[in-house]
């Protein structure tokens, strides 16, 4: 498993980001039983790029905590066998011809976000980011949120994701 972890912005978080993003990229992993050998890149960036970044991909000019950047499109979300005879026809799309590693997608997170979100919602920075990772990796398993029922089953493994890594609100 290969996580890449790029810090660019001069803002502060005061806590041991690389050891939360690994543990719940890990986990989130593990949980959606990825039958391959993985690789995640995250950018921990501020609310100006990510602003950008957000309007360039979504066209909305406004910051947002974390966007996702998903390499795989699964027809059921988190069902690799699924997709196995495409990612197996199309090897050179999808695995890193150095590592030979899944190309899972790219993270990133707004480091004022996690800040400014923890206090709002009365926990932890770490569990700020830790559900911001959880939650983009379920995205990249090919989760979404956009109706009620997605939403309801994307927050129940983001949830369990979390309450086995111990972290909780």
């Amino acid at each position: 498993m290969t996580i890449n972890i790029e810090y660019e912005t001069d803002k502060e978080l005061k806590l041991d980001y690389e050891n939360i993003i690994n543990r719940v990229i890990n986990e989130a992993v593990d949980y959606a039983k990825c039958p391959y050998e993985a690789e995640v890149n995250v950018t921990l960036t501020d609310n100006d790029e990510i602003k950008k970044i957000n309007a360039e991909y979504r066209n909305i000019n406004n910051p947002t905590d974390v966007l996702s950047f998903p390499m795989l499109n699964f027809a059921l979300p988190g069902d690799f066998d699924g997709i196995s005879d495409e990612l197996e026809n199309d090897v050179e799309d999808y695995f890193n011809p150095d590592s030979g590693e899944l190309m899972l997608g790219d993270i990133v997170v707004s480091v004022e976000k996690v800040v400014e979100q923890a206090e709002k919602y009365g926990h932890s920075q770490e569990r700020e980011l830790a559900f911001l990772v959880a939650h983009s990796m379920m995205h990249l398993f090919g989760y979404d949120h956009m109706e009620p029922d997605e939403a309801a089953v994307m927050e129940s493994k983001q949830r369990e994701i979390l309450d086995n890594l111990g972290i909780t609100r």
